[in-house]
C-alpha cells in the first residue's frame, strides 16, 4: 500500500453521531492530530425548516442544563438556538393506573427551564458544521471501517476505498451496535426491555405551554415533548410511546386518523384533540452496558458505552457526557504531557463516568418495572409515593437539579 493512503493521529474518534462528533469539536483545540471517520455519508450546511406536522425530525433529544452548557462551551448551541428549540420550564408526570402525579417545576430550582427539547438533526448539523471549518479535524465521511487491526504501535483502521488511519487510540462512539467494540472484544451486559418505542410528530388541539408530559401506562410511558414554532401557538409535540410489541404492531397498523384518536385518548385528552400525526418510526428497546469502558488502546463513548431505556430522555445526555469527562482528560493529558493512551489517562475517564451511568441505568430499570407492575400494594404504594413526594419540595429540587446535570457536572 502507497504511502500516501496512510494518515498516522493522535486520536481516531470512529461515529460522528452526536457524542462522536461533540467529542471531535471539543478536542479541536488542543495540540493533537484528531480524526473524525463516519460511514455514512454526511450532508453539508443545514437542513430546510418549514412548520408543519410533517417537517420536524422524529428523533429529539431532551437536552439537560448540563447537555447545552457543554454544547455551548464547544461553540455548537447559539447556531442550534437560533433556528429551532423549545425551552421547557415544567414537567408533569402521572400515573395512568391511580391518582398519583408530580408536577416539576424550574421555578422551584429558580431556573429559567429545564432542558431543551431539540430535533438531533439540528444538533448534528450543528456541530458537523463547527468541524467542517475547523482545519485541525480531518474528516473522512461515507468511509466505513472495514478491519481494524493492533499492532505494536498501535492500532489500524482499514476504510472503504483502501484509506487506512493509524493511531495509539480509537475511541468508538459507533453506536449501540458498534463494530470498534465488537472487533476490541468488549464484553457487554444487555437485555431486551420486551418494548417497542414508537415515535412521530403531532400536532394538539391546545397548546403544550412549554411543559413536557409523560403518562405511566401499564404497557409502557407515553410522552409528549414540547416543539417550538415561530407562530408562539405550542401545538407541536414529539411523541415517544414504549408498549409491548404486540400493542407497538397495532398502533402502527392504524391509519392516520385512528392514530390519532387512540393516541389522544391515552394521553387523557390532556392536550386536547389529536389533530395530525407524521410518519410513525417503531424500534426495539435494549438496554446494555459494557463492562469495561477503555482495553487496549480503544475507548467506548455514548451508546457504544451503554444504551438505556428512552422513559426520561438521557440517553444523550449520559453521551454527552462521556464526551466532556473524555475532552477533559485529553486536555489534562497534554497539559501533564502523558500520552492519552496512558492507562492513567484512561482509567480516570472510566471511574468519573462508569458509576454515574450505572447509577442511572439501575434508576430507569427500576422506574420501568415499578410502573410495569400490576400487583395492587405497589399500584398503591407508587401513587401514593407520587403524591408524596409531590409535596415534599427540598427532594423535589434535588431530583430537578440531578435531572438537569447541575449536581455533578464534569
Amino acid at each position: 500500500m502507497s504511502a500516501e493512503n496512510i494518515a498516522d493521529f493522535d486520536l481516531v474518534i470512529v461515529g460522528a453521531g452526536l457524542a462522536g462528533s461533540a467529542l471531535a469539536l471539543a478536542v479541536a483545540d488542543l495540540p493533537l492530530k484528531v480524526a473524525l471517520v463516519e460511514a455514512q455519508a454526511v450532508r453539508e450546511g443545514w437542513p430546510q425548516i418549514e412548520e408543519s406536522v410533517f417537517d420536524y425530525d422524529a428523533r429529539v433529544s431532551a437536552l439537560t442544563d448540563a447537555s447545552r452548557g457543554f454544547l455551548d462551551e464547544i461553540g455548537a448551541w447559539s447556531d442550534i438556538a437560533s433556528r429551532r428549540a423549545c425551552a421547557y420550564t415544567d414537567m408533569e408526570v402521572w400515573d395512568g393506573e391511580g391518582t398519583g402525579r408530580i408536577h416539576f417545576s424550574a421555578s422551584e430550582v429558580r431556573r429559567s427551564a429545564l432542558g431543551h427539547i431539540v430535533e438531533n438533526r439540528l444538533i448534528n448539523a450543528s456541530l458537523i458544521n463547527n468541524l467542517r471549518e475547523n482545519a485541525r479535524v480531518k474528516c473522512f465521511f461515507g468511509m466505513p471501517v472495514e478491519t481494524m487491526n493492533r499492532q505494536q504501535a498501535g492500532i489500524s483502521l482499514h476504510l472503504a476505498g483502501g484509506r487506512v488511519v493509524r493511531s495509539p487510540l480509537v475511541v468508538a462512539a459507533d453506536g449501540a451496535n458498534s463494530k470498534i467494540r465488537e472487533w476490541a472484544g468488549f464484553f457487554t451486559r444487555e437485555w431486551d426491555y420486551h418494548h417497542h418505542a414508537i415515535v412521530a410528530t403531532v400536532e394538539t388541539e391546545f397548546p403544550h405551554s412549554n411543559t413536557a408530559w409523560q403518562r405511566f401506562l401499564p404497557e409502557g410511558p407515553l410522552a409528549f415533548l414540547p416543539l417550538p414554532d415561530t407562530a408562539a401557538e405550542q401545538r407541536y409535540c414529539s411523541i415517544v410511546w414504549s408498549a409491548k410489541p404486540d400493542i407497538a404492531e397495532h398502533l402502527m397498523s392504524l391509519d392516520d386518523d385512528d392514530f390519532c384518536r387512540e393516541l389522544a385518548a391515552k394521553f387523557e385528552h390532556r392536550l386536547g384533540r389529536v389533530l395530525a400525526a407524521s410518519r410513525r418510526f417503531s424500534f426495539p428497546l435494549r438496554q446494555r452496558h459494557a463492562a469495561d469502558y477503555v482495553s487496549d488502546g480503544v475507548v467506548l463513548l455514548g451508546d457504544a458505552a451503554h444504551t438505556i431505556h428512552p422513559l426520561a430522555g438521557q440517553g444523550i445526555n449520559l453521551g454527552f457526557q462521556d464526551a466532556a469527562v473524555f475532552a477533559q482528560e485529553c486536555r489534562r493529558a497534554c497539559e501533564r504531557g502523558v500520552p492519552l493512551f496512558d492507562a492513567s489517562v484512561l482509567n480516570r475517564y472510566q471511574r468519573r463516568r462508569k458509576g454515574g451511568n450505572l447509577a442511572m441505568m439501575a434508576m430507569m430499570e427500576g422506574f420501568q418495572h415499578l410502573f410495569e407492575t400490576p400487583v395492587m400494594p405497589l399500584r398503591l404504594l407508587r401513587n401514593t409515593g407520587m403524591r408524596w413526594l409531590d409535596s415534599a419540595l427540598p427532594l423535589k429540587r434535588q431530583i430537578i437539579a440531578k435531572a438537569m446535570g447541575l449536581s455533578d457536572k464534569p
